[in-house]
């Protein structure tokens, strides 16, 4: 709650109990105790808004709305109020109430600097920047202080970044930044680091290159102290677009020079290099090369330079930098992309990487280094190199096993690094079985041995040896993905348990786990595996589709709830505290920053991952409760769901991180850009189906059913014939968007183990799932057309309805949980249909007295499918029971566990225990689903 200051105003200690209730969450005595006060203080009016907060938080938002609107209509100007119906406002997610209340406030008291400031921040959460812009110079007028002039001129920059109209943010809103600015620095005026960051970024935006170079390199520039190299960095920046090579090159070569670890300049020393080789650059024949001095414009004067700098570095006492080294192979490698002769002055290759091996080995960074330029070897080399590196791996003498193990850490970093490039060449996969079992012995041998060096670690820290298990559990999935063979997938399981038990915190551990039991089709460990990663903020938005991916489809329906909502939490929040970021941003003079924050609520907003959790969150509802609960049109109307499109899809963004696992193997076995973008096409038409059919659902829902009305007239007058229409063009899309997906399906693309999952599309497809619940659905619209016909001229219609509910029927064998839900709503559709149209008839027989009592086709056909849906439901209850007295019976651990020790033996069998429970959960719970389904299915009589 609001922070309370000194008490001299004896309403403070009156109102001081009520904020001690809410800040513990005893919401109902916040409520008794601010009605006890409002009793003797009626005009007390921040009291009311304290209850409105108590009553918001017990669920009743109405009254807590009417309550705060009460004392909102009367314009209050006491902090109290203000600050209260700020927070409760903040709880109802209606930001923009808080503009209307200090918008009154400032207009009553027009000189407080606070209730302006509270303004401007009130604007800031709903992105009004004009407003903002209005406010901040107000704000300077009443208290002339710098940051309110810059919180102007920020507001300027954020109407030019979020304009529609390119022009317009170019011609009017950044050059009237410039102006504002420049007025300052006239005067003399510009004090912070923060308003010399802004003009730079606005003589940026617009694309006044020169101007911020001579602001960056002048006096100004001087301000710029809380990063390291921040004026060189900018510089630098600018040198690049301004194509400034030679510049670029001497301020490299300078920085360099002051710090040769420093890899970010590398890149921008070479890159110019080349551009001023390409313009066949050459120094002028008197004094500088350039403003910022010396320039290496050859070949072999950058060859030397880098030879100098390894010089340097080897004539050392203490430890050598890795910058030089690196930059040696970097350079070596685009020499060789442009197919530069030069290339033979530095050296051969495997001698530059073995040299690197035996300075850097030891560091866990090593393979990192190394691996990016593992292209510079032939082929024929790769034996050869990985030999080499062993030879400089100090071992002890072989043991039994006939291993010879490190006797200390350092060695032990050394001989897993020569392991880890051996697999990123290539020397792994090309074993045959026999090789990769006895590789996957040595590793296990390697595992437990380095266990030694960390017997006194703590428990978040990680073993030493850890990545020999991690690869040994990557060469299993290698045997079960050749062979096929599941033995190898839960020994992968067991020595993964294993490696969880030695260092609990190992989050790549838990993700190949969690991986594997999906594959396996298990998900209850899942939940637990995933929680004790930790994911925070922005991490359920790149990682949480291994999450949400398989809940569903593996039958944990209660699980899946949990885990869309774990992650929909995350992004329901964005937006509250994106705003509250951007505050504070301005507060502190963070400008910069500002566009970031805003650029990255942009990006999760426009989140594939979010539109997918979303949409399946909300059919998930539907399928455990709608005609169980509530009815159909009850729990659409309670999730206020509707027809309308509201993903974005134009700008959808794919934020998955698909490189999560890490990975060792060589590039043809790695995820390509092809890869990714057939994912990402697959998940799209993926997220359009299941969109669609939750918007289906919601029209199925807004058609609900008053009594037949044969004039089609009045139907249309009731907005029924434009449901109607709405209906049948989100059919059609259905049906073209089903197209989209059997062709999608047909490439029966597959990805790399460790890459993203396949969409639940082809199985979707291919079990007749998604073409099944189209033809439920697709009946509707035919039903529409029984009830305006009605039931004595449409026996061709009748027919072709019935012979859909036989399609069904056929339809519906072997098809899952969801699909069985969407057809029953279609028939409960139909009886609504049926029942008043079968009622008339029974009414004009009653009076025709007419003898001949046979009923319509279509209530046969309906009464007939009500009748296989139910034989359908107890057959698959039949078949569901069999599999839970199958699955209880089955002893998986008796199967898969010759030839392990018994510790190894004990974590397999742990992780077949688990696999075993789940299945039977899933069983259960869609046991449970098809029950309740059965019961809605004896309501549907006509």
């Amino acid at each position: 709650m609001a922070a309370r200051g000194h008490v001299q105003d004896p309403n403070d200690r009156r109102l001081r109990p009520i904020y001690d209730y809410l800040d513990n969450g005893n919401n109902k005595m916040a409520i008794q105790q601010a009605d006890k006060l409002l009793k003797k203080h009626k005009d007390l009016h921040c009291a009311k808004v304290l209850k409105a907060i108590g009553l918001q938080r017990t669920g009743k938002q109405d009254e807590a709305f009417t309550l705060a609107q009460e004392v909102a209509t009367l314009e209050p100007t006491d902090d109290n109020s203000l600050q209260a119906l700020t927070i409760l406002y903040r709880e109802m997610h209606r930001p923009e109430l808080v503009t209307k209340l200090y918008e009154a406030a400032v207009k009553k008291v027009p000189l407080s600097e606070e209730y302006h400031s509270h303004l401007f921040m009130a604007y800031a959460r709903v992105g009004e920047y004009k407003k903002m812009q209005q406010a901040g110079m107000a704000l300077y007028k009443i208290v002339p202080k710098n940051p309110y002039y810059f919180w102007s001129v920020m507001s300027l920059v954020m109407q030019a970044i979020s304009a529609q109209d390119e022009k317009l943010a170019q011609t009017m809103f950044l050059p009237l930044a410039e102006r504002m600015v420049e007025k300052m620095v006239k005067e003399e005026k510009i004090e912070a680091e923060a308003e010399v960051q802004l003009y730079f970024m606005i003589l940026e935006r617009l694309g006044k290159c020169v101007e911020a170079l001579e602001v960056i390199r002048g006096p100004l520039g001087d301000k710029l102290t809380s990063e390291l190299q921040s004026r060189e960095n900018k510089c630098m920046m600018l040198y690049q677009r301004l194509q400034r090579w030679p510049e670029c090159n001497a301020l490299a070569h300078k920085l360099l020079l002051k710090n040769p670890d420093d890899w970010q300049f590398y890149p921008s020393y070479f890159d110019s290099l080349f551009h001023l080789m390409d313009q066949s650059w050459s120094p002028p024949e008197e004094g500088e090369h350039c403003s910022e001095g010396l320039v290496h414009h050859t070949v072999a004067e950058v060859v030397r330079f880098v030879e100098e700098r390894i010089k340097c570095e080897d004539g050392k006492d203490s430890r050598s930098l890795r910058g030089p080294y690196l930059a040696r192979l970097e350079l070596m490698h685009r020499l060789r992309e442009r197919g530069c002769p030069e290339e033979s002055l530095l050296g051969d290759p495997l001698e530059l990487m073995v040299q690197f091996f035996g300075k850097f080995g030891d560091k866990p960074c090593c393979i990192t280094d190394l691996k990016i330029y593992l292209h510079l070897l032939s082929p024929e080399q790769h034996v050869q190199f990985i030999n080499h590196l062993s030879e400089a791996v100090p071992l002890g003498e072989q043991g039994e096993e006939g291993f010879a193990f490190p006797e200390d850490t350092k060695a032990l970093q050394r001989h897993l690094c020569v392991c880890q490039l051996s697999r990123a060449l290539g020397l792994h996969h090309s074993l045959d079985i026999d090789g990769k079992l006895r590789l996957i012995t040595e590793l296990k041998a390697h595992y437990r041995h380095g266990l030694k060096f960390g017997k006194h670690a703590l428990k978040t820290e990680l073993q030493f040896s850890d990545m020999y298990c991690l690869m040994a559990a990557h060469v299993y999935i290698d045997l079960w993905t050749e062979t096929g063979d599941e033995n190898m997938a839960w020994q992968c399981l067991g020595i993964l348990q294993e490696g969880l038990s030695h260092s609990s915190s190992n989050a790549q551990f838990k993700l190949l786990l969690l991986l594997l039991y999906c594959r396996l089709g298990a998900f209850e460990p899942v939940v637990d595996l995933y929680s004790s990663l930790d994911a925070k903020h922005v991490q359920h938005d790149t990682i949480g589709f291994l999450l949400t991916r398989y809940a569903e489809s593996l039958g944990q329906f209660a699980a899946a709830s949990q885990s869309c909502n774990f992650s929909l939490r995350f992004f329901h929040s964005n937006q509250k505290d994106t705003s509250e970021y951007i505050i504070q941003a301005y507060k502190y003079g963070a400008f910069e920053k500002i566009p970031e924050f805003i650029a990255l609520r942009n990006r999760l907003n426009q989140s594939l991952h979010f539109a997918q959790v979303r949409t399946e969150r909300m059919l998930l509802d539907l399928f455990l409760e709608a005609d169980i609960v509530l009815s159909l049109e009850e729990s659409v109307k309670a999730m206020s769901l509707s027809a309308e499109d509201d993903i974005p899809w134009d700008n959808m963004r794919d934020n998955r991180d698909l490189t999560v696992f890490t990975s060792w193997d060589p590039k043809e076995r790695q995820l390509t850009d092809e890869h990714r973008s057939q994912s990402l096409e697959e998940e799209s038409v993926w997220l359009r189906i299941r969109s669609l059919t939750l918007r289906l659902l919601a029209s199925l829902a807004a058609l609900g059913h008053t009594p037949s009305q044969q004039n089609s007239e009045i139907s249309n007058e009731n907005g029924v014939g434009d449901k109607t229409s709405v209906f049948s063009s989100l059919l059609s899309e259905l049906s073209q968007t089903l197209q989209t997906a059997a062709q999608i399906a047909e490439k029966h693309i597959q990805y790399p183990f460790l890459g993203p999952p396949s969409a639940r599309l082809a199985q979707a497809l291919s079990s007749g799932s998604c073409q099944c619940q189209a033809a439920a659905l697709q009946l509707s619209v035919h039903l529409q057309e029984l009830e305006t016909a009605g039931l004595d001229d449409s026996s061709e219609l009748q027919t072709q309805i019935c012979n859909g509910f036989k399609s069904l029927v056929v339809q519906l064998q072997d098809i899952s949980a969801s699909t069985v839900c969407i057809v029953l709503w279609m028939a409960s559709y139909c009886a609504k249909i049926l029942r008043p149209l079968k009622t008339s008839l029974q009414k004009k027989k009653k009076k025709k007295k007419d003898a001949n009592t046979a009923l319509p086709v279509v209530v046969c056909g309906f009464q007939e499918l009500t009748g296989s849906l139910q034989d359908l439901l107890n057959q698959a209850l039949e078949h569901i029971k069999g599999q839970e007295i199958g699955m209880t019976a089955l002893k998986l651990a008796g199967l898969t566990l010759e030839g392990c020790t018994q510790e190894e033996a004990s974590f397999t069998k742990a992780a077949m225990d688990k696999v075993q429970s789940s299945y039977l959960r899933s069983l259960q719970e869609v046991g449970d689903l098809l029950k309740k389904r059965a019961e809605t299915i004896k309501n549907l009589k006509i």
